[in-house]
């Protein structure tokens, strides 16, 4: 190979190492199920929003429901899968508040579990939530009709790297009011440690808090 093409073999594969990596975005899970209806009466008792439902023929039939404020669906169905009804297992379900969130499933007429929590992983389950309210360690579980299994935990700070640092979101307004409650006590306390005068430079403190909070960054004093 001639010295140029070598150079440009370099500088192809140089550009090729720095390029930013095409988004490949995880949306949906396949659920096997015994009874179509039935679970798409049960989900839909959840209140998690119905984005299809159609068939073709006798032999294929697919429905898609989105958990509120999920980026993510499940699909069910008819055709769709050769795996057996209620065989998946450990669905996470991501909430910012297990004790609310499992209120509101019982709610709308799921089975949940009491909430508990593990002070490591592989830890054994203890009754309760977590009494320090520390991220990733409170779960409850559920399951649908035919028995697919979910799991919520308790996430409110995120392990530092898991998320971009620069690009901040919520997934609804029930996880947007949640962080500024947090963000709101976390204040109180500022105000205290700074003699307990108004901080008239509120938003920024908040605004700086949610973000740290979200990204796992250190947390403004």
């Amino acid at each position: 190979m001639s010295d140029i093409a070598t150079a440009r073999q370099g500088e192809k594969t140089s550009d090729t190492a720095s390029a930013r990596p095409v988004d490949l975005k995880f949306e949906v899970v396949i659920i096997p199920v015994a009874d179509v209806d039935r679970c798409k009466q049960f989900y839909e008792g959840l209140g998690w929003r119905l984005d299809a439902d159609f068939a073709v023929g006798d032999t294929f039939r697919v429905v898609q429901f989105t958990p509120p404020g999920s980026p993510g669906s499940i699909h069910f169905g008819k055709g769709v899968t050769s795996a057996a009804p209620g065989s998946t297992q450990g669905l996470y379900l991501i909430v910012s508040d297990i004790v609310a969130a499992r209120a509101e499933l019982i709610a709308h007429g799921a089975d949940v579990s009491e909430v508990f929590h593990r002070a490591g992983p592989g830890q054994p389950a203890v009754n309760g939530r977590d009494p320090e309210g520390r991220s990733y360690v409170s779960f409850a579980t559920f399951s649908d009709p035919d028995g697919n299994g979910w799991l919520l935990q308790e996430i409110t700070t995120r392990f530092p790297g898991r998320i971009d640092s620069k690009a901040t979101s919520f997934a609804s307004e029930g996880d947007l009011a949640a962080a500024m409650r947090r963000a709101s006590v976390a204040h109180g306390e500022h105000e205290k440690r700074t003699g307990g005068q108004r901080d008239e430079n509120w938003p920024d403190w908040y605004a700086e808090y949610m973000v740290a909070e979200q990204s796992g960054e250190e947390l403004p004093q």
